[in-house]
């Protein structure tokens, strides 16, 4: 298994083998809101050019997880700081996509219930936790230096030297209503309402906070994903990779 730890006082510490670099360094990022398909497109995109995927969603997913596991209030910063200390958030680089583990265990749709979903920003704002979660993220960067990143601060705070970044937009009711057909595709019958409230109320933790705020990265490509299907999306990040020159 080839993993990456939270650190407590240790220094982030790779558990693999470094990737096996074919044509030097190319770190990709991919920012935006929730629900505008980054991690599909991010991970369609280290599919075509033959790179690592990093879901950073999910690490902060799952330490709102452990938050709700362990009681923690989500506006204790310093209660789940503490417990980052002592549990262990890390990424499994032998499954396809790389998955995020807790403590060791697989934590599959755990950590995309509805549950989660209200604390995350919260706990995710807090920037005792960015900072042990951003660690962890550059350190990953540094044994799979060929990477696409996806997540909310990515090419403006955690990789401002990226190679290639990109923002993905879209509207709030799209967003709702691709959320609504995912929710439903797994047995779940929620209505449009509720979740567009949900992912507004979202927007307004993610922009507003002060630390590592959503916002596009400067000289980022926006792409608006309201009317483009997955394939487009991903043809033209690809095109753009490529006509940059960061594909060999």
């Amino acid at each position: 298994m080839r993993v990456m730890s939270v650190p407590s006082d240790d220094p982030v510490e790779s558990l693999g083998e470094p990737d096996q670099v074919r044509s030097g360094r190319l770190i990709v990022t991919i920012d935006g809101p929730a629900g505008t398909g980054k991690s599909s497109v991010a991970q369609r995109v280290a599919s075509r050019l033959g790179l690592t995927v990093l879901d950073t969603g999910a690490m902060y997913r799952a330490a709102a997880l452990l938050t709700l596991r362990l009681g923690i209030d989500p506006t204790d910063a310093t209660g789940i700081a503490g417990a980052l200390g002592t549990h262990c958030i890390e990424m499994d680089f032998e499954t396809e996509p790389p998955t995020v583990l807790l403590d060791r265990d697989h934590l599959g749709e755990e950590i995309r219930g509805s549950k989660v979903e209200s604390i995350v920003s919260v706990v995710a704002a807090h920037p005792e936790v960015r900072d042990r979660l951003v660690a962890v993220q550059r350190a990953v960067a540094s044994s799979h230096p060929r990477l696409v990143t996806e997540g909310r601060d990515q090419g403006s705070v955690v990789f401002p030297d990226a190679d290639a970044r990109f923002f993905m937009t879209a509207s709030s009711e799209v967003r709702a209503r691709r959320r609504v057909d995912q929710l439903r595709a797994k047995g779940q019958n929620l209505d449009v309402e509720s979740v567009l409230r949900g992912i507004e109320a979202r927007d307004r933790i993610d922009t507003g906070r002060a630390d590592g705020p959503l916002v596009r990265p400067e000289g980022a490509i926006e792409i608006d994903t309201d009317h483009l299907p997955l394939v487009e999306v991903v043809d033209r990040i690809v095109a753009a990779i490529r006509d940059a020159g960061g594909d060999s």
